[in-house]
């Protein structure tokens, strides 16, 4: 039978190969030779994949039951009997994981955040305007001889597009991709406002490049469904990349239908990173975010073409703006792009957040627990 082998490191840049170790059994027999010591640090270094093995001259200890203190540095628990063998200090630079083994390692570590929401909301507009373009641009002859989907199928792009983009960037920044998110986080939660305009010009810039891309992708079927390269209006095809409500619309019901959805997905978000209201799995936020999108789009997108966030529509907008539909794209009814899709999400998800804190969420990071 083995022994209970506990290995304690103070070297925090060990960890990764700590958990590696976690599952792992050694056979280790009990350690009362210099022999046996030597062979079971050999052992240990060779499960660890340390670039030299362990030093032979290290402390071991033994007692007939596990111990129960754990350093607050890491620690390693591998199970198999009753017997324990403390293997003493790592010393730094037993490994073969620097956290910075390059140049770009070091730059990467403190745009890490920034980068998440970049890409993250770069992915949510090329999947959402790419589905736009995709449904309404083969709706015409001159592009495709028969359609390639209808408004389901925008909204799936939509919902897929916000998934995939929480799911590349949440454990690294929180997976925001929102401006409304991120200021409904600093304001109600503890997210730090420090963070705040980063977060938000990441996102800016990742809806730009997102749309960039789109537009070019399309661009050859945008041409040929306006009839031209030197044609691009808002009825046409400028609503494949912005939102523009409908006709009939007024100012106060198109505000208030992006202040509803707007507070829906946040309460959707909320729900779906609250500890206390259920298991957090590593799909579960990416999977109530598709579904809250989704139904969002189905139930309350046709309307206003459900912005629910100011970056999805202010950056393909800006876009828009840059390679050819003009002026019109802000001045549409008197300046629409700010107080629909700008302040709609963002004060919708202040009060939803608010809503869900105030009869829900028991966290003390709401300003609604504080005392």
């Amino acid at each position: 039978m083995g022994s209970l082998v506990s290995v304690e490191f103070t070297n925090r840049t060990l960890r990764g190969k700590i958990d590696i170790a976690k599952f792992w059994t050694l056979s280790a027999p009990v350690v009362t030779s210099p022999l046996t010591i030597s062979a079971t640090t050999q052992r240990l270094s060779q499960v660890l994949r340390l670039q030299s093995p362990l030093p032979s001259a290290v402390l071991v200890s033994m007692s007939q039951k596990p111990s129960q203190s754990r350093s607050d540095t890491s620690s390693t628990y591998i199970r198999a009997t009753n017997e324990t063998a403390t293997i003493g200090v790592v010393s730094a630079g037993l490994t073969d994981s620097p956290k910075y083994p390059n140049a770009w390692s070091k730059i990467r570590e403190y745009i890490r955040e920034p980068a998440a929401e970049f890409l993250g909301t770069m992915i949510l507009v090329i999947f959402g305007c790419g589905g736009n373009c995709q449904v309404v641009l083969s709706s015409s002859t001159a592009v495709t001889a028969s359609a390639k989907g209808e408004f389901l199928s925008l909204n799936f792009g939509w919902a897929v597009g916000l998934a995939l983009g929480v799911l590349v960037s949440g454990g690294v920044s929180g997976g925001h991709i929102n401006p409304a998110v991120t200021l409904a986080l600093a304001s109600l939660r503890d997210f730090p406002w420090g963070k705040v305009p980063y977060y938000i010009l990441a996102q800016l810039l990742g809806a730009l490049c997102g749309g960039g891309i789109i537009y070019a992708n399309y661009y050859h079927a945008i041409n040929a469904y306006e009839g031209g390269p030197d044609i691009r209006t808002i009825s046409g095809t400028g609503g494949l990349f912005g939102t523009y409500a409908a006709d009939y619309m007024t100012s106060a019901s198109s505000f208030f239908s992006e202040f509803l959805a707007s507070s829906m997905l946040i309460i959707a978000i909320l729900a779906a990173t609250d500890k206390r209201n259920g298991p957090i799995g590593v799909w579960v936020v990416p999977l109530t975010v598709f579904t809250a999108v989704l139904g969002i789009g189905l139930a309350l997108g046709m309307e206003t073409g459900f912005a629910i966030n100011p970056a999805r529509d202010f950056g393909p907008r800006l876009l828009t703006a840059m390679v050819g539909y003009g002026k019109d794209v802000f001045t549409f009814r008197n300046q629409y792009w700010l107080w629909c899709p700008i302040l709609g999400p963002i004060l919708g998800m202040q009060v939803g957040g608010l809503v869900y804190d105030l009869l829900i969420y028991t966290g003390s990071e709401s300003i609604v627990n504080k005392p």
